[in-house]
C-alpha cells in the first residue's frame, strides 16, 4: 500500500533513508549521510513523501520524496530491493505527475540503469558541489506532454 507519510514513519524512513545512501553510494564517506542524518529526518514532515508500507509486517518498505516535479530521493531497504518497490513508487509519482526530473550520481549505476529502465534521460550533466561528485540531471515526461 502506498500513502502519505505520517509521524509514526518518521524513524523508520529516516533509517532507510541513511543505510540505504551508505550503501549505494559507498564512493561517498559514510560520515557524510550520517552528519546529514538529523537534518533531512527534520525535513521529512515538510515534505511531499509517499511511502510503501508491507500490510503484513507493518514495515515500510520504501518511499519516495518529492519537490515539485523533482524526485528529491527514491528508497527501497536493503531487504526489499529487486521486489519491484521502487518502480512500484515510481509509478505512483508518473501518475500524479505529468513530468519528473532527478539527479542521480554516475557511480550509482544500480539507479541509473533502472531510471534509464523506466524511461528517464539523461538532459545534463554537473558536478555536485558537496561532495564533488559528478551526477546527471534526467527527466520523464508523460507520452503526449511537450
Amino acid at each position: 500500500m502506498i500513502r502519505s507519510l505520517q509521524n509514526i514513519d518518521i524513524d523508520q524512513v529516516a533509517e532507510i533513508w541513511l543505510h540505504t545512501n551508505i550503501e549505494a553510494h559507498d564512493f561517498i564517506p559514510k560520515q557524510y549521510w550520517c552528519g546529514n542524518y538529523d537534518a533531512v529526518k527534520g525535513m521529512f514532515l515538510q515534505a511531499e513523501i509517499y511511502v510503501q508500507k508491507n500490510e503484513k509486517c507493518g514495515e515500510i518498505q520504501g518511499f519516495i520524496g518529492l519537490n515539485g516535479n523533482h524526485i528529491e530521493g527514491l528508497f527501497v531497504s536493503g531487504k526489499a530491493q529487486s521486489c519491484g518497490i521502487g518502480k512500484q513508487l515510481l509509478n505512483y509519482a508518473k501518475k500524479i505527475k505529468n513530468e519528473l526530473s532527478l539527479c542521480v550520481y554516475e557511480k550509482n549505476v544500480r539507479a541509473l540503469k533502472f531510471y534509464q529502465r523506466e524511461n528517464f534521460m539523461i538532459c545534463s550533466e554537473d558536478t555536485d558541489e558537496t561532495t564533488g561528485e559528478k551526477e546527471y540531471a534526467m527527466i520523464w515526461k508523460k507520452d503526449g506532454e511537450k
